[in-house]
C-alpha cells in the first residue's frame, strides 16, 4: 500500500467531484475454479484498490458524502480461517492503513443502505462487471434485474482521477514496465527453431515471478500473429516463422506493464519479413513522435495508419492516396485494431467503466470496422499513461471476405495481396507517459527494429 494520506486525498477528490449522495464500491471475492476452495488467484477490484488500498477479499465500502462518513464493511477471520491461512491483522487494523477508522460487519452494509434508500439519498455505483457484483447490487438496493443505472457522475469522477497518474503511480508503473521489458528481452533471447510456443511463454513468465510480479494479462506467444489475441501456445516454432509475444507484469500494488515483440525464429528475418516489419516500425515511430498534450489520439492513429498504407503501396499491395484510404477504412484490412489504450491499475485501464468515458471523454465511438476498435481517441493530457502498438496483419479470412465483395478495390490490390496471405502478423508495443511537453517511454527499451532484434538473437 501507499501512504495513507494518498488514499485520504483520493477519496476527498472523489467526494468533491461527485458532489453529493452516497458512493457504494464493491471489493472482489474469491472465486472457485472448479470447486469453492480451489480458487483463481485473487485480484482486488481496481477502483476499490485505488481508493482504499486493500488487497483482501470480502470487503465493500461506502463513502457517504452527505453525512461525512467513510466505512469499510467486512467480517473478521474465524479460528477456522486462521488455521488454514494463519493469523492476520484485523479489518480495523487494515483499514487504518488507508485512513479509515469506521469498520463494520458485512451484514451492516444492507442496513446502512436501507436507511439511505428510505431517506431518498442518491446511491452512486459503478457498472458491475462480475455476476456476483450484479447480484449483490440487486439484493442490496432492491433493484429489478435489468434496471441497474450506474452513476455517470461517479464514472466520470473516477475516470478523471485514475486517468491522470500521480508520481507514486508512475513509479509503480515504471517498476512494472522494467520487469515487462526484461520478460520480452528474455523471450527474444530464448526463441529457437524446434521449441514449442509454451516454452517461450514459460521463460518470460518466470521473469515476472522472479521479480515478485504477477502477469497483467494472459500471455500471447504465437507464430500466428495474424490472430490478434491468440492464447494457444502449442505450436512448434519452425524456420521462417516469427513469434509474436504480447506480455506484461503486474506489481504487488496492482499496476501493469504491457509490451509486444515480434521475434524471428532463426538468427535473421527473411528479406520478405523485413519489408513488412520495417513498415510496422515506421508506423510505430511516427505515432511516438506525435505524442504530446493536446494532440487528439485519433489523429495519431490516423497518421500511423497512413504510414502503413503508404508502405504497403510501395510494395504494390495497396494503391491510391493513403489519407483517403484511411478515411474510407481500407487500412483496416491490415490494421483492424486500435493504436493503443490507457494503462494503469488495469492493463486496459478502467475498461469496465466504458471506453466512451475513459478513451473518448464521453464522445461517441465510430462504428467503422477497425476504427471502432480504437480504445483511445481523446486529446492527450499530461499524466496519461498509454500504449503504442500499431500492427500489420495478413488475415486470410478477412482477405477472402473483403475480396469476395470487391471491397475497397480502389485502394487494395487483391491480386498482389493474395501473394502475402500466409505472411502472419507483426506488432511491437511500448508504454508511454504523457509529459508537459511531449512523452516519455516507460521501462527499459526493448528491441524494436530488425537490427535490434537480430543483435539479440
Amino acid at each position: 500500500m501507499f501512504d495513507k494520506e494518498i488514499y485520504i486525498r483520493r477519496r476527498e477528490a472523489l467526494r468533491n467531484a461527485t458532489g453529493s449522495g452516497l458512493v457504494l464500491l464493491f471489493g472482489n471475492d474469491e472465486c472457485g475454479v472448479n470447486y469453492e476452495d480451489n480458487t483463481y488467484p485473487f485480484r482486488q477490484d481496481s477502483t476499490f484498490l485505488y481508493f482504499f488500498g486493500q488487497p483482501y477479499a470480502g470487503l465493500n465500502a461506502i463513502i457517504d458524502i452527505d453525512n461525512g462518513r467513510e466505512i469499510i464493511f467486512g467480517d473478521e477471520l474465524t479460528i477456522d480461517h486462521i488455521v488454514w491461512m494463519g493469523n492476520q491483522p484485523t479489518i480495523h487494523e487494515k483499514a487504518a492503513l488507508a485512513g479509515i477508522s469506521d469498520t463494520r460487519p458485512s451484514a451492516d452494509l444492507k442496513k446502512y443502505l436501507d436507511k439511505a434508500v428510505a431517506s431518498g439519498q442518491k446511491i452512486h455505483y459503478l457498472p458491475p462487471y462480475r455476476d456476483t457484483h450484479r447480484l449483490r447490487l440487486l439484493e442490496l438496493l432492491g433493484i429489478r434485474p435489468g434496471y441497474e443505472k450506474p452513476s455517470v457522475d461517479l464514472i466520470k469522477a473516477v475516470v478523471d482521477l485514475r486517468n491522470h497518474k500521480q508520481p507514486e503511480e508512475i513509479e509503480e508503473i515504471e517498476k512494472a514496465c522494467r520487469v515487462t521489458a526484461d520478460m520480452h528481452i528474455e523471450a527474444t533471447r530464448a526463441v529457437r527453431v524446434g521449441m514449442h510456443e509454451y516454452e517461450v511463454s514459460a521463460a518470460l513468465e518466470a521473469v515476472a515471478q522472479a521479480n515478485g510480479c504477477a502477469l497483467s494479462f494472459p500471455t500471447i506467444a504465437t507464430v500466428h500473429g495474424e490472430t490478434l489475441h491468440n492464447h494457444y501456445h502449442g505450436n512448434i516454432i519452425k524456420e521462417g516463422d516469427m513469434l509474436l509475444v504480447d506480455a506484461g507484469a503486474e506489481t504487488p500494488e496492482g499496476y501493469a506493464g504491457d509490451m509486444s515483440s515480434t521475434i524471428c525464429a532463426g538468427r535473421r528475418f527473411t528479406e520478405r519479413q523485413k519489408l513488412i516489419y520495417d513498415i510496422q516500425v515506421a508506423s510505430h515511430l511516427a505515432a511516438v513522435a506525435d505524442l504530446r498534450p493536446g494532440k487528439p489520439f485519433v489523429e495519431i492513429y490516423e497518421h500511423a495508419a497512413e504510414v502503413i498504407c503508404d508502405g504497403l503501396r510501395g510494395l504494390g499491395i495497396m494503391k491510391g492516396d493513403p489519407h483517403e484510404a484511411v478515411k474510407a477504412g481500407a487500412h483496416a484490412m491490415f490494421f483492424p485494431c486500435g493504436l493503443g489504450h490507457m494503462m494503469g491499475l488495469d492493463v486496459h485501464d478502467m475498461e469496465n467503466l466504458g471506453e466512451v468515458w475513459v478513451g473518448y471523454g464521453g464522445n461517441p465511438k465510430s462504428t467503422q470496422f477497425g476504427r471502432k476498435s480504437l480504445r483511445l481517441a481523446r486529446p492527450l493530457e499530461e499524466g496519461f499513461v498509454l500504449t503504442i502498438e500499431p500492427g500489420v496483419y495478413f488475415i486470410p479470412e478477412l482477405i477472402d471476405y473483403w475480396g469476395a465483395e470487391k471491397r475497397f478495390e480502389d485502394f487494395i490490390n487483391y491480386a498482389e495481396l493474395n501473394k502475402w496471405r500466409d505472411f502472419g502478423g507483426i506488432r511491437n508495443e511500448e508504454d508511454y507517459l504523457i509529459t508537459a511537453d511531449g512523452a516519455r517511454r516507460l521501462g527499459k527499451k526493448i528491441p524494436l527494429t530488425t537490427e535490434e532484434v537480430e543483435a539479440m538473437r
